[in-house]
């Protein structure tokens, strides 16, 4: 595998790395402390193309590859987790999601705009007592005639209050478990849909996380995606384009939580010396460079089988386990490093700190994947092909 970056993905970084630095760093301790989350952000990554990344030109997108994708969540999260999850769910959960599994009708209502950034897309899976047990979701929608009738609700549901468009899952025939389980897009505008976020979270304050709820809602037969008993195959497969992103957010957050303490190594002198020549200090700077790198590297090879169509679930889950483990275990380091001003909002490891927390639990838990890598070492567990996603792109493609 060929992991150098071409000349378009140089580039890609360069503006994405230009945005983080200049539009959302310097506002980014307020926005924390107020729980504010800028929605011109979106429209200013929509402005450069990057809504829609890894989405062909013919539906809206910027035709890049996985890879791409990869190196855009790795910067925005360098500036903040709320902006890389933002990216994450609206290309990673949806809009890649309709691109696999949508009718072309579909594609050109709900995915192109998505893919501009004219509208916003979110994902609902997760209930209140269905969480790494999908079986357990009580959502039902039940056929009357042309339309199925929604009712029930989702939690931890990222961008719940601006989104347009939902992946919502639901079941159509409870008696068949997983298989009873189908796939609608929700529009916000749909009577009967509310939302409402959540406060007084440990981590990711900008982002606009909450639930959202169904009552009655009536969804014509055109919005069901795929087939009816599909939902679960796709649900899983979304997660393994979710998975993607949130791993490749970690590398940035290790990222970051290296670049501040190598800034700090260099400022701060105890003993008469830099920090930095402390060798226990020196011990958590190399095991951040270690995370990073074997992170990034987990996160391409992922990124590589994607680009080739194939079914990447068992390469995708190991890179999502490890790299936010490594991220959490850089964010920890970095407060360690940076002593009591660590602890405080003066320096923004500990922001690094309560955001690295979440994506060890969300889109399979550290320990959800855990048993997944065991269970295919030990040959309990084997990934059968779902419907092929053949990348449509080529470098000569990639615009900015």
């Amino acid at each position: 595998m060929n992991f150098d970056f071409s000349e378009e993905q140089e580039m890609l970084r360069s503006t994405v790395r230009k945005f983080v630095d200049k539009e959302i760093i310097p506002y980014m301790q307020e926005w924390d402390e107020r729980g504010y989350f800028d929605t011109n952000i979106m429209k200013r990554l929509a402005d450069l193309n990057l809504m829609g990344v890894c989405i062909p030109e013919k539906y809206g997108g910027a035709g890049m590859d996985y890879n791409s994708l990869a190196i855009v969540c790795e910067e925005l999260e360098r500036g903040d987790t709320a902006f890389r999850t933002a990216v994450s769910v609206h290309t990673g959960l949806n809009s890649m999601t309709l691109l696999q599994w949508g009718s072309e009708e579909q594609k050109q209502k709900y995915l192109v705009p998505q893919a501009k950034g004219e509208k916003i897309g979110a994902f609902g899976l997760t209930e209140p007592g269905a969480g790494s047990d999908v079986a357990a979701l009580k959502t039902t929608a039940v056929r009357d005639g042309n339309d199925y009738i929604l009712n029930g609700q989702k939690t931890w549901i990222s961008l719940c209050d601006l989104a347009d468009h939902f992946i919502v899952f639901a079941y159509t025939d409870k008696a068949k478990k997983h298989h009873g389980i189908s796939a609608f897009i929700v529009e916000r505008t749909m009577p009967g849909f509310s939302s409402k976020a959540i406060k007084g979270k440990l981590g990711i304050r900008s982002g606009n996380t909450g639930e959202i709820f169904f009552d009655h809602i009536r969804v014509p037969k055109e919005n069901l995606l795929g087939e009816e008993g599909e939902g679960f195959k796709i649900a899983m497969s979304a997660l393994d384009n979710g998975r993607f992103t949130v791993a490749a957010g970690a590398v940035g957050l290790i990222m970051a939580s290296l670049e501040a303490s190598l800034k700090y190594c260099h400022e701060r002198e105890t003993f008469g010396k830099e920090i930095g020549r402390h060798q226990l200090v020196q011990q958590m700077i190399a095991n951040m460079e270690a995370g990073l790198q074997m992170s990034r590297l987990l996160v391409y090879r992922a990124g590589v089988l994607k680009n080739q169509g194939k079914r990447n679930t068992r390469e995708t889950s190991l890179a999502k386990w490890q790299a936010c483990d490594f991220a959490n275990k850089a964010a920890d380091d970095a407060v360690q490093i940076h002593g009591a001003y660590g602890y405080s909002s003066e320096y923004p490891v500990e922001r690094y700190l309560r955001n690295s927390k979440a994506p060890v639990i969300y889109e399979g838990t550290r320990e959800i994947h855990t048993i997944m890598q065991a269970e295919y070492v030990l040959g309990y567990r084997k990934d059968k092909q779902l419907r092929s996603m053949l990348p449509e792109w080529s470098p000569e493609s990639v615009t900015l």
